[in-house]
């Protein structure tokens, strides 16, 4: 019905700018001016372009003469034109082959250069990440276990290494908490066997004392899955969690792992640290994330904890930082073997460039002199009078028709105007006519626009009381659905806890079965045991009597004991000869064979010697006797001493050789590890160069040794070749060398930087920060 209107309105206003058009002398409302004027004007333009096409046809006349003339002067110049473009044909062909050879070679434009610059970035990342890993080492010394090989050949696997080490956090909030539950474990070393670790602590040269941990042998103390379940159901999953739960590691040490975070709960609050401490049923050691313990004894500990969890946290940024440089390395490694791969495809293409180029300009340089001959000027003007002439013949096409729609326009003109007087009135009438039904229908459909506009609005507030209808049911119904939700997930878990309660009673009600039978089993036990006890107490009675009889029997053998040695030693005093014949007493067939001789007899025969003896000392002289005893005495003591030095003596020697032998090693570890370092910290502080120390020529180690440095892949042949600054950074590489091989606790640089520049100084300051 709007629409209707709408048409109708505009319908009204064409009929009524139509009916002014007619008054106004037009021929139709669209047009501005009058058919007069439009007379006027078409036969101005007729004028124009008659004019236009008289201009054109003189200037295409004019063209033509004058290219005639062009072209008869380059007839003369066509044998030089000629040989020219032979020799530019020639020189393009020469061009067209380099290019060709250029297009042949596998290789890009400024391929070489984006790889170089992708060099620089990696290495400058690479150098960043090693700054950043031996900054982290440095920080975190204490967890680093170095050791000697206690055997030959001994495999270094079996040394798994610190826990701290070989774990990884899984989520980086329970740094403090675990940090706090590991404790002084987590610096402990984890073996394969209890063997390894003995060989460690005997022979690995271990400069600190550590607790060795081996796989094999390990209790792991993990806390039961019952008591995981109930510590879950008390407090909620989401607030408690083992601590074993929250560090990845690989599966060979798992039970390291096991020993170290096993047997304690991390919880996210106090109050859930306290429920899971002191409940009977799980009485188990719990952290919080703050670091606060909580154990079933009853101890707490909590408080401040400046730095909590910085250890694990730097162990887990060391880890991510050594995994970067491993993985740029190996990219500035493939980008170093694709350069060794373009590098003589790049010198062949630079040559082909620059050849290209050469040519290039040389073909340029020549074109401009072709350019600059009179042949080639003739043919340029040629083609431009051509061209001319061309557009000027299109342009009199143009003008043509022009003109003959111009006099068309003129004839109609003049036709409309003689028979527009008698048909004015007649269009004037109807267009009268046809405004004023126009008009009426325009009326009455007003009048039913507004009857429709009204029911219109009467039904959208119909629809609108409906739309809150049915908001409000639906909100009644998403309440009702949510009230279902909460209702059926309580029954879950109400129908949930029963099922679990009812379960544990009969895993107590079974454990209570277990028990009362073993009970009645420890009973008869200890009804036998008490029996054999018995027993063992009657005898241990007898057993202390007889005891006591054998102790009695032992001291009056010691008094007797006591007694002889007293009267041996008499004797010894009293003749000296007991001590050198006492190796013969009891020996069969010598005079001490105390089994062969009987008292009587011997003592006897001692009686008739003793009567000899005084006979005899009246002619014999006792004194000899004495000194070739004392001689003898003598020289067996010398013979003694001698044959002791002699041993000490090689035993001497061979200390010597054995202490050469160490001193040999020793040097040749020491310079292998200085010349190691020392090639390194000049390397860095003087990139691009190298450092190393040499024996002599012909000569070992032992000989001595020779610094040399080389610039590139180039050696010096003296050290008077370097300057000031470069012969302190050697200096000073060698020294820290030395020190960094034993180390010492305090250095003091005097004006070390006296020769250097600025950045040779800041290289000297990262290095000695590092």
């Amino acid at each position: 019905m709007s629409k209707r209107a709408e048409d109708l309105t505009k319908e009204i206003d064409d009929s009524e700018k139509e009916y002014q058009g007619v008054l106004a002398g037009k021929s139709s409302a669209n047009e501005k001016k009058c058919l007069e004027d439009q007379l006027r004007d078409a036969k101005a333009a007729v004028g124009e372009a008659e004019s236009g096409l008289k201009q054109l046809t003189t200037k295409i006349s004019h063209s033509e003469k004058e290219l005639k003339e062009k072209k008869a002067q380059m007839k003369s110049k066509r044998d030089e034109a000629t040989a020219a473009e032979k020799e530019l044909k020639a020189r393009t062909k020469d061009l067209d082959a380099i290019k060709a050879s250029m297009g042949s070679i596998n290789y890009g434009e400024g391929q070489m250069e984006a790889l170089q610059k992708d060099r620089s970035t990696e290495v400058e990342v690479v150098q960043k990440l090693k700054d950043k890993v031996r900054a982290l080492s440095g920080e975190l010394g204490n967890v680093n276990f170095s050791y000697q090989d206690p055997v030959k050949k001994f495999d270094r696997s079996k040394v798994k290494g610190v826990v701290a080490r070989l774990i990884k956090i899984k989520d980086s909030s329970t740094a403090t908490a675990l940090e706090v539950a590991a404790g002084g474990r987590l610096y402990n070393v984890v073996v394969d066997t209890e063997t390894t670790g003995k060989q460690l602590l005997q022979n690995g040269g271990l400069k600190r004392r550590v607790t060795i941990i081996p796989l094999n042998k390990i209790h792991t103390g993990t806390i039961p899955d019952r008591v995981q379940q109930a510590a879950r159901r008390m407090v909620g999953a989401e607030n408690v969690t083992l601590a074993l739960e929250l560090v990845g590691y690989d599966e060979e040490v798992k039970n390291a792992m096991a020993y170290v975070f096993g047997s304690t709960f991390v919880c996210r609050n106090m109050e859930a640290a306290k429920e899971i401490a002191f409940n009977r049923e799980v009485g188990s050691t719990s952290v919080t994330l703050e670091g606060d313990i909580f154990q079933p004894s009853g101890l707490l500990t909590g408080g401040s904890r400046r730095g909590g969890g910085d250890l694990l946290r730097k162990l887990h940024e060391l880890a991510k930082a050594e995994a970067d440089l491993s993985e740029h390395e190996d990219r500035l490694s493939v980008i170093e073997q694709k350069i060794a791969v373009l590098l003589p495809l790049h010198k062949k293409y630079a040559e082909l460039k620059s050849q290209f180029e050469l040519k290039s300009y040389d073909l340029s340089l020549f074109q401009s002199r072709v350019e600059q001959n009179e042949h080639h000027k003739l043919g340029e003007l040629v083609k431009k009078l051509e061209q001319e002439l061309q557009e000027s013949k299109e342009e009199l096409k143009e003008k043509q028709v022009e003109h003959k729609k111009c006099v068309s326009t003129v004839s109609d003109l003049e036709k409309t105007i003689k028979t527009y007087g008698s048909e004015r009135e007649g269009r004037l009438k109807a267009l009268e006519k046809k405004i004023k039904s126009l008009k009426s229908e325009m009326q009455a459909m007003s009048k039913q626009l507004k009857a429709y506009q009204s029911e219109r609005e009467r039904l959208i507030m119909e629809k609108d009381a409906v739309a809150n209808e049915l908001a409000s049911l639906e909100e009644q119904l998403i309440t009702s659905k949510a009230q279902i939700t909460a209702l059926s997930e309580t029954w879950g878990t109400h129908k949930s806890k029963v099922a679990a309660t009812k379960l544990e009673y009969d895993q107590a009600e079974s454990e209570l079965n277990i028990g009362r039978s073993k009970l009645k089993e420890c009973d008869s036990q200890i009804n036998s045991i008490s029996k054999e006890q018995q027993k063992l107490q009657q005898l241990l009675g007898d057993s202390n009597v007889e005891r006591k009889k054998m102790e009695n029997e032992v001291k009056r053998m010691e008094i007797e004991q006591k007694d002889c040695s007293s009267r041996v030693d008499k004797l010894m005093e009293k003749y000296s000869w007991i001590a050198t014949e006492k190796q013969l007493f009891g020996k069969s067939g010598t005079d001490y064979d105390f089994a062969s001789c009987e008292p009587h007899k011997a003592r006897e025969e001692l009686d008739n010697l003793q009567a000899q003896q005084s006979g005899l000392e009246k002619r014999v002289n006792k004194k000899v006797m004495a000194m070739f005893e004392k001689a003898e005495d003598e020289y067996n003591d010398l013979i003694s001493k001698k044959n002791i030095i002699e041993n000490d003596k090689s035993k001497i020697k061979k200390v010597i050789e054995e202490l050469d032998e160490k001193k040999k090693e020793t040097l040749k570890v020491t310079w292998l590890k200085v010349n190691k370092d020392f090639g390194s910290i000049f390397g860095t502080l003087l990139p691009g160069t190298m450092a190393k120390l040499d024996p002599p020529e012909g000569g070992t180690f032992l000989d001595g040794l020779e610094v040399r440095v080389a610039f590139g892949t180039v050696w010096k042949q003296s050290l008077s070749e370097l300057s000031g600054g470069q012969r302190s950074l050697l200096a000073l590489s060698l020294i820290l060398a030395l020190l960094l091989f034993k180390p010492a606790p305090l250095y003091i640089l005097d004006e070390v930087d006296a020769a250097l520049d600025l950045s040779h100084t800041q290289n000297i300051g990262r290095m000695i920060k590092a």
